[in-house]
This record gives C-alpha cells, sequence and structure tokens, in this order.
C-alpha cells in the first residue's frame, strides 16, 4: 500500500512546493515520501515529520524550508541508519585516505579515488555508481547520491547533499543539490538548496551572513520567514545562473528563471524571470526548449505532466 501523506500547507517551502508536493524535498539523503516508504508504515502521515531512525533520536518537524537546511546534517545521519540493511557496501578504496574508515559508506558502482575522506564529525555516505574525482576532500556528515560526479578538487563540508545524478565542484559547505543539477565549477555555495534541474555557471557564488551580522529574512513571494544568522540561496526547479553570479544574502530565485546581472542580484527573484527583476518573462515555449536541452545532458526529456504544471504556474 503506497504512502498516503495528509494535506498540509506549504507556502512556507517555496519555492520548491510551487512543481511538487513537499513530501518530495530531500533532505539527508532521501526524500520525506522515500523515508516514510522505507519504514513501511500504514495510514495517512504528516509530511512534515521527519522519522527519527537511531533510538533515542525522535521525530523532527519541519516548520519552514529553513529547517530542511537545519536539520539536513541530522537527516544524513538518521537515513544512513534506516538504509544500512538496504546497502550493498564495497571496501574502501585503498588510494583514499580515511579518518574513522567505520563510518564511511561506499555503495557497489561508486568509483573514489584519490581523495581525503574524514568521518570523525560525521558519517560520509557514497551512492551507488557515483563518481567522485580524485583530490576531492570531505568532512561528514555528506550524502553523495547514486550517480552523482564530483569533479576534481572539490570541497564538500558537513552538512551537504548531492543529490542523484547532480554534478558538483568547487566549495559547498551545509547545502543540498536536489536531483538532476550542476554546481560543478569553482565558486561557493552555502546554507542553501538548488531544486530539481538548475544549474549554476562556473565561478558563481552566494553569501550566506550578512555584513552587519544580522538576521537573514527571506522572501518567499507570499510570506517572510526569518532564516537566523546565516542562510544562503533557494533556486526553485528548472531555474539556471550564468557564469560569476554572486547571490546576496538570503537570494530567492522562483521557479524556471534565468539568472544574469551586473553585480549582486536581488533578493527575490520571480518565477519566470529572464534576468533578475521579472520585468522581462521567460516565455514558455522557449523555456520548455531550454529545459528540454539541459533534460537531453541526463539522457531525459521533458514530460507532458511538468509541461501542465508550468503552464498553470505561469498563468497563475
Amino acid at each position: 500500500m503506497p504512502v498516503q501523506f495528509k494535506h498540509t500547507d506549504a507556502s512556507a517551502f517555496a519555492p520548491f512546493t510551487r512543481t511538487r508536493p513537499v513530501e518530495s524535498i530531500r533532505t539527508g539523503i532521501l526524500t520525506i515520501r522515500e523515508k516514510w516508504a522505507l519504514i513501511g508504515q500504514e495510514g495517512e502521515i504528516d509530511p512534515l515529520e521527519l522519522p527519527g531512525i537511531m533510538e533515542g533520536a525522535g521525530p523532527q518537524r519541519l516548520e519552514n524550508i529553513t529547517d530542511v537546511v537545519r536539520l539536513n546534517a541530522w537527516s544524513i545521519v538518521q537515513d544512513i541508519h534506516l538504509l544500512q540493511k538496504h546497502m550493498d557496501r564495497q571496501p574502501l578504496p585503498v588510494s583514499n585516505r580515511y579518518t574513522h574508515p567505520q563510518d564511511i559508506y561506499i555503495e557497489k558502482g561508486a568509483v573514489v579515488e584519490h581523495c581525503i575522506i574524514n568521518a570523525s564529525e560525521g558519517p560520509v555516505y557514497i551512492g551507488k555508481d557515483a563518481l567522485v574525482m580524485e583530490g576531492s576532500l570531505i568532512r561528514g556528515p555528506v550524502a553523495i547520491c547514486n550517480n552523482a560526479v564530483v569533479k576534481m578538487g572539490t570541497k564538500l563540508y558537513a552538512g551537504t547533499t548531492i543529490g542523484p545524478y547532480c554534478t558538483a565542484g568547487g566549495e559547498i559547505k551545509n547545502s543540498i543539490l536536489s536531483a538532476y543539477s550542476n554546481k560543478a565549477h569553482d565558486g561557493y555555495l552555502g546554507d542553501s538548496i538548488l531544486g530539481e534541474w538548475c544549474n549554476l555557471g562556473a565561478g558563481t557564488s552566494n553569501s550566506n551572513i550578512k555584513n552587519t551580522g544580522g538576521n537573514v529574512r527571506l522572501n518567499l513571494g507570499n510570506r517572510e520567514i526569518d532564516a537566523g544568522i546565516k542562510f544562503g540561496l533557494l533556486m526553485g526547479d528548472y531555474s539556471r545562473a550564468a557564469i560569476n553570479t554572486s547571490f546576496n544574502t538570503g537570494t530567492v530565485v522562483g521557479v524556471c528563471c534565468n539568472v544574469f546581472t551586473n553585480g549582486l542580484t536581488p533578493k527575490y527573484i520571480p518565477d519566470f524571470s529572464w534576468g533578475c527583476t521579472g520585468a522581462t518573462r521567460y516565455e514558455l515555449p522557449k523555456a520548455f526548449g531550454d529545459i528540454g536541452n539541459w533534460k537531453a545532458f541526463k539522457g531525459q526529456a521533458i514530460t507532458e505532466a511538468e509541461k501542465e504544471i508550468l503552464i498553470q504556474l505561469y498563468k497563475a
């Protein structure tokens, strides 16, 4: 029997819930839906509750999108315990250098050579058919999901998830690449979430702390929330940024945007923006064509269901 989720107000999880349900959000290794499916619990489930798998851990509740980032390191630990009986682990390759090897989980099919992996402060998970290129530095808790690529010399800090079929490069800290997205080159991504089918151009970086040291406010389109002292970038599904884009502290990019500008971006970029202000819209036929081009890089095509979701969002 498939997992059934209760209806809930998901507006605090924008921009991601404009294109998909809240239970599709990835935190840790798995999406919320995947966590509960593996547990096998029946009946209606609150999608804002994350299961605590380790003895004494207890569940955690998501109040808004900032909690997804705040709890990502915790979620990686819980998901490893949930997945352990399903893993097909391989022996740790001898060319790497390890600290706390007992907390490093590399599934069969993954290629990981000539890297430094430190699990002294949290586990490291590398999924099936992932490729972690030489010179990468990984400090757990970190999750690199199935079929992801981590490019040479990448630095991954605690709380980072590289989702399925994502490509990662540069410096990434406490951030989530949801699935099929790319931050493939040098530049910094911190305390941030990229949705699905996103791309950051070479040299792109984000700020995650204000020069004043004050709290960061996030504009989710229909509400503002306090994100605490540190928060970086939220980028909705199908959005992309040009090379050397500089994202302001607490920037929210909507769905299906093509971001380019001089200097720092504005802190809110509406859905279907061509540029940064929303003054010029990304016309749907071109958007569909461009999404199709990006999907082709990973052997996929835009579906009619995806088009319909975007059409309804565009009209709204």
